[in-house]
């Protein structure tokens, strides 16, 4: 027979981490699931819906009978699948339920051995929403700051690449944090964020310090946890200061606007009545002329520069350093020197 583990057994740190298996539908798997894990449904989401509706408006029985008529129809290829996953297997479904529970048996009766997660996705969020409401988070942030298209997430990259403790909460919210940060990007839901968010909290968790860029309290639809937004009062506040046609460069690299038009113009519209009329006319010819580096370069100069200095006026009282640099490059080569002077040595996770 199959065994269950709990929460704490599956994200205990110190041992290896099996592959975790998710049995619910396609959707349900999109919408949120476990980080790293594997989706092999055993219904698709046709065959659910259909299931729970005879559970609703028939019987328990109906639906059960139902599920069974399905599940032998694909059961050997659904078996094979698992069975062909390499190493420690945990299944787990909405609330450790039907589905987890036929799954572990079946594949116990042909002697594939794998664990169930006690109470399913249900109880893996409830144990996110716990942790990042209750847990301490003791390593210093390292906020970047700068202007729009100073390359902070580029630096960020180059820095993890290389070893650093670097947080991306705009790579995890899959959003830019401005009215154009949605575009050539699949947004995530609080849910995914949240998972993502407590998988690095506790990566890092013994690490003298965390590299993140500055962000405000939302990220698009995403609201970054207190846990986080209360590090800012001790952080070390780094500023970012490139060239403006380097700035320009890379917001064309980041957005691509030629491949892109339509979702730029669009997001350009529910803002061009902030930006004084005849600048706005200019950019939104430049856009659809496909002049996109003018159009980026008086976006910058009329509307996101006075918006960042007024924002950045919150932290008039922390002493914030300039890191001035051609390129993103040579801003990550400076930021890893000053790092090393502030923490003795590059850091090696």
């Amino acid at each position: 027979m199959f065994t269950d583990i709990t929460i704490e057994e599956l994200t205990d740190r110190s041992k290896e981490r099996p592959v975790v298996i998710d049995v619910r539908s396609p959707s349900e798997y999109a919408e949120a699931t476990i980080p790293g894990s594997r989706n092999v449904p055993i219904f698709n989401d046709e065959e659910r819906a259909e299931i729970g509706t005879l559970y609703k408006q028939v019987s328990e029985q109906a639906a059960r009978d139902r599920a069974l008529e399905v599940v032998s129809a694909k059961l050997p290829a659904f078996i094979r699948e698992i069975a062909g996953i390499s190493g420690k297997k945990v299944v787990f479904c909405w609330r450790g339920g039907m589905r987890s529970r036929t799954t572990a048996t079946l594949l116990s009766l042909m002697n594939v051995h794998v664990s169930r997660l006690e109470g399913g996705y249900r109880a893996y969020r409830q144990w996110v929403v716990h942790m990042l409401e209750n847990m301490t988070f003791d390593p210093r942030a390292v906020m970047i700051h700068g202007l729009t298209g100073s390359g902070k997430t580029a630096l960020l990259h180059r820095l993890r690449q290389t070893g650093y403790p670097v947080i991306d909460l705009e790579g995890m919210a899959g959003h830019r944090g401005s009215v154009f940060g949605e575009i050539g990007m699949s947004p995530s839901n609080q849910k995914t964020f949240d998972s993502l968010l407590l998988e690095d909290l506790l990566r890092f968790q013994q690490s003298p310090y965390v590299i993140m860029e500055a962000e405000s309290k939302r990220i698009g639809r995403i609201v970054v946890p207190e846990v986080l937004m209360t590090k800012r009062d001790e952080a070390i506040h780094l500023r970012i200061e490139l060239p403006l046609e380097a700035r320009v460069e890379t917001i064309l690299e980041d957005y691509r606007p030629w491949e892109h038009h339509e979702a730029c113009t669009a997001a350009f519209r529910k803002i061009a009545s902030r930006i004084h009329r005849p600048i706005a006319e200019e950019i939104s010819g430049s856009l659809l002329d496909g002049q996109y580096d003018r159009a980026v370069e008086l976006l910058l100069i009329h509307y996101y520069d006075p918006r960042y200095i007024f924002t950045e006026e919150q932290y008039a009282s922390s002493d914030i350093q300039r890191v001035q640099a051609a390129t993103v490059d040579e801003a990550a080569c400076k930021v890893k020197e000053l790092l090393s002077h502030k923490f003795g040595g590059q850091y090696a996770e």
